[in-house]
């Protein structure tokens, strides 16, 4: 059995591995399913069609898997499904999807998520991901990997935020963040590259280049989108193992459907 705190209520529906602990006073519902080494702590709740991998640590007061803060919503049988390895901090509050879209709020793994974060329905959090206090998505927000999202930062609906990326402190983001690039304030600024966090993960000098040289080409030399598209296009064929960050960018650049930082 799973060592569940005798004030904790678990429903006898819920799915929970045997080595998962839940603490003092948490409340798990009958459709929840939880996966080996996960840590539920005091006071959280889990309800709705929500699943959990892995080895996450949920801390107190947390609340996955509520229904969404969607007018629309009627009670479909949307889900919320976490990855592995997860820490999931104090307050923080992750929402079902809606059938207006796929109808799965999804967090991948590896994922720091600090206090008081929200992630609103039908958002698609990548792997590598962290996120510091009171950062908030509104609906339909696609995270992609290794992205840094600041403190008090709010993301609008349905934007869209390019692995590799930082956003900074308490930053209004209502435009698309590409890949690689640091921005903040409000109303939004691109800075220039994330550096320090390409460097940390091991990115060679070759592709920081090629990277830092993608910005100049959005940014600094006054070319039309499509014109920058095409100079990256070109970089690819100039720089075979910066190849794969160029079409990330690419298609990134191919698929705005709300214009991007500037």
């Amino acid at each position: 059995m799973a060592q569940v705190h005798p004030t904790a209520i678990v429903d006898p529906k819920a799915e929970l591995d045997v080595s998962v602990v839940v603490g003092p006073y948490a409340v798990i519902g009958a459709s929840v399913r939880i996966g080996a080494g996960t840590t539920i702590g005091a006071h959280c709740v889990v309800e709705g069609r929500t699943t959990l991998g892995r080895d996450n640590r949920v801390f107190q007061f947390a609340s996955l898997g509520a229904a969404p803060q969607d007018k629309k919503y009627a009670g479909e049988p949307t889900e919320l499904v976490i990855g592995d390895r997860n820490t999931i901090r104090e307050f923080c509050t992750f929402n079902l999807g809606t059938i207006q879209d796929g109808g799965v709020t999804r967090i991948g793994d590896d994922n720091w998520i600090m206090a008081y974060v929200h992630i609103a329905h039908d958002c698609q959090v990548g792997n590598q991901v962290t996120m510091a206090n009171n950062a908030t998505l509104a609906g339909h927000v696609e995270v992609g990997d290794w992205v840094t999202v600041g403190g008090l930062t709010g993301v609008l609906q349905r934007m869209r935020i390019g692995a590799h990326a930082m956003i900074g402190f308490a930053s209004h983001v209502g435009k698309d963040v590409p890949p690689f690039m640091v921005v903040d304030g409000n109303p939004l600024a691109v800075r220039g590259v994330n550096l320090v966090g390409l460097r940390r993960r091991d990115f060679s000098a070759g592709r920081i280049a090629a990277i830092r040289e993608m910005h100049k080409l959005i940014y600094r030399q006054g070319k039309t989108l499509e014109e920058a598209r095409a100079a990256i296009a070109a970089l690819a064929a100039q720089a075979p193992e910066a190849a794969a960050d160029a079409t990330l960018m690419d298609t990134f650049l191919a698929t705005s459907a709300s214009g991007i930082a500037r």
